[in-house]
């Protein structure tokens, strides 16, 4: 991926230099405009560290010459000057502060520096403030993002980031090891070496995934199905084919895989939520023996409460929703589906106005998320089955 980066920085350079330029004053001082103009053929004609030494000289007489540090900052990346390359880009976003592209260099070359959590908030915000039209560049990005959220332990968000990857087209043995480190819950930063027992079995669940990342459901099964039977003693194997075949939809083999998890980890809580999380609205009272052992098992997981409330609901016991779902509300006060669900749960055991309040709370929050949405175009996915976020909040 480095390598796509590199040139692709090369190619984008001269579009976002003009993009800085035009923000940038007129040079009043002659003895900076002709070292910015030595700096930029050296920098063409290939003399990087040449060019490196007259931007500074530059920037020395104008430290506010944006173009001049993405410059400088681009070669000193490409030379794997990470920590000079980092401090130019924080001054780039500070000198043009709605640049997305000039974040996501800043979170690349933290990501580079091990800075995971300030690189992932930078890459995040580029992100928001928008990029470059290079499909090119957003891929990095996007396998960036995955490895970081797959790191962090956020396994759900990190598989939706990488399977884009693969549903562009975009196939090869980093983002299969992304995705299989993802799918069997691995949140170290690198995966199992070359040669390695587990290496074999990453690669293979990665591989079978991005094909299922493609919608190819029939074309992963088989991977998925081989890797399992061959080692169905590794751990999480039985809940990464599980959460396949339940994207498959194929209900009754995923819960069985889920099962078998179980009967191989019996503290596995996620494994619990996701069986409990795939029976909602199909038999929710099938799945509240699952979510009442998860919030057993760990009761400061706000989501199993939240599932456990939902199943409770769906099978008409309201009274024991209601304490579930205030559990859940407090961590995800923000999020309008607990609020309707609270005020379902108030209304049929008679809390009129508890009801009442938490039914304005839902159309307050769900006109204000709805404006964030479209503000940043993202589609509506409220209807969306609640299975589909296990280690975040309630999806939105």
């Amino acid at each position: 991926m480095r390598t796509v980066l590199i040139s692709l920085l090369l190619i984008a350079l001269g579009l976002l230099a003009s993009a800085l330029k035009a923000q940038t004053k007129p040079a009043a001082n002659p003895g900076f405009a002709a070292l910015a103009a030595k700096a930029n053929a050296a920098r063409d004609a290939g003399r990087l560290d040449e060019a490196v030494a007259l931007y500074h000289k530059a920037l020395a007489l104008r430290p506010g010459w944006a173009e001049g540090w993405w410059s400088l900052g681009t070669i000193e990346y490409d030379q794997s000057a990470y920590a000079e390359a980092e401090r130019a880009f924080q001054t780039v976003t500070v000198l043009a502060p709605k640049n997305g592209t000039a974040y996501v260099m800043l979170g690349l070359s933290e990501f580079e520096l091990g800075h995971d959590d300030l690189s992932l908030r930078h890459i995040q915000k580029g992100t928001d403030l928008g990029l470059d039209k290079d499909l090119g560049l957003r891929h990095v990005v996007l396998y960036h993002e995955g490895v970081l959220l797959q790191r962090k332990g956020k396994f759900e968000a990190a598989q939706e980031t990488l399977e884009q990857l693969c549903l562009q087209g975009v196939q090869n043995d980093e983002i299969a090891n992304a995705l299989g480190m993802t799918l069997l819950r691995l949140t170290t930063k690198n995966p199992p070496a070359q040669g390695a027992a587990d290496a074999d079995i990453v690669v293979r669940i990665g591989r079978a995934e991005c094909l299922a990342g493609q919608k190819k459901y029939d074309e992963a099964r088989p991977g998925f199905e081989t890797v399992v039977k061959e080692n169905p003693n590794h751990p999480n194997i039985h809940y990464a084919y599980g959460l396949f075949l339940l994207e498959a939809r194929d209900l009754p083999a995923g819960v069985e895989q889920l099962k078998q998890e179980i009967a191989n980890n019996p503290g596995h809580v996620f494994a619990r939520l996701q069986i409990a999380a795939a029976q909602y609205k199909e038999d929710s009272a099938a799945g509240i023996p699952y979510a009442e052992e998860a919030v057993k098992l760990s009761p400061g997981v706000p989501f199993g409460h939240y599932l456990l409330g939902l199943l409770l609901l769906d099978a008409d016991e309201s009274a024991r929703a209601i304490p579930e779902l205030e559990i859940a509300q407090k961590t995800f006060s923000r999020d309008p589906k607990v609020y309707f669900a609270l005020g379902s749960a108030y209304s049929r055991v008679g809390r009129k106005l508890e009801a009442a309040r938490a039914r304005a709370t839902f159309e307050q929050l769900s006109k204000e998320q709805s404006k964030s949405n479209r503000e940043q175009g993202i589609g509506d996915t409220a209807g969306q089955k609640i299975g589909s976020s296990i280690d975040t909040p309630p999806p939105q």
